[in-house]
């Protein structure tokens, strides 16, 4: 018959025990993985969800100020719309490959921490994680492009609200203000024949004070600072990727070493 202090022993055992457990599998979470799948998810979010509204409202801008023609601008149309088809294949995309990336995570952290016995390193898998850290390494590469032609459009608006700013500026010269224009032809955004391609004085000050320059402007900004998240997250998965590699490739050596 037990007595009540061999049950708190053995009550004290299985306390110790379940955080034993605890602690272990806690060990195995990739926390760098985890970080890097959460900044992705964020940045893409950011940069496909405020990109594609921009890209709308700059349609919107060009062809009630800049361009009264249809045809002046249909290729520029045409264009946009397939970037917007374009963000969404990557939002797909980088929704998928984080889960998988993250997945990933999880094995070769276990494997390389040696939580579970039924994790151990093989050919295919050391193969897999290669593959993922080449992959990683192109779409960061690739990425940076894409950050440094998200802050493209970010320039241009600037260039006009800081025309804008001096126009509204006290210290301009009344009489002057008709003669500070903002000419969109010469960024290639239309062709030069486009009517009017230029807004001046009074018009551009109207331009920027409509609700589509405004969002237009700030979305561009948060999808340029998303792309910039998104590198960075790239970054950490390249070097969580990185290092697991190269400890399970060691730990394989020191397996076949230890067999002979």
């Amino acid at each position: 018959m037990e007595t009540p202090s061999d049950e708190n022993q053995v009550q004290r055992q299985d306390k110790r025990g379940c955080f034993e457990c605890c602690i272990k599998c806690l060990g195995g979470v990739p926390y760098a993985s985890l970080v890097a799948t959460i900044l992705c998810f964020s940045g893409v979010a950011l940069f496909c969800g405020c990109g594609h509204v921009a890209l709308t409202g700059t349609v919107t801008i060009l062809e009630t100020h800049f361009s009264k023609v249809t045809s002046d601008h249909a290729m520029l149309t045409d264009v946009i719309q397939l970037m917007q088809y374009i963000i969404y294949g990557i939002a797909s995309f980088f929704f998928l490959y984080g889960i998988i990336l993250l997945a990933e995570g999880f094995y070769t952290t276990s494997a390389v921490k040696e939580l579970h016995s039924e994790f151990k390193t093989t050919i295919c898998g050391r193969c897999i994680s290669g593959m993922f850290v080449f992959l990683t390494y192109i779409l960061g590469v690739a990425w940076l492009g894409v950050f440094g032609f998200s802050a493209v459009p970010v320039f241009l608006f600037y260039n006009m609200w800081s025309t804008c700013a001096t126009i509204r500026s006290p210290m301009a010269n009344i009489s002057s203000i008709d003669n500070i224009c903002v000419d969109v032809r010469q960024y290639g955004i239309i062709p030069w024949n486009a009517i009017p391609g230029k807004a001046c004085g009074t018009t551009l000050g109207d331009i920027c004070n409509t609700n589509e320059f405004y969002l237009s402007y700030h979305l561009y900004i948060v999808a340029c600072a998303g792309a910039g998240a998104t590198v960075i997250a790239l970054l950490i998965y390249m070097m969580a990727t990185t290092y697991n590699f190269a400890v399970l490739k060691f730990k394989s050596r020191e397996d076949c070493c230890t067999k002979f």
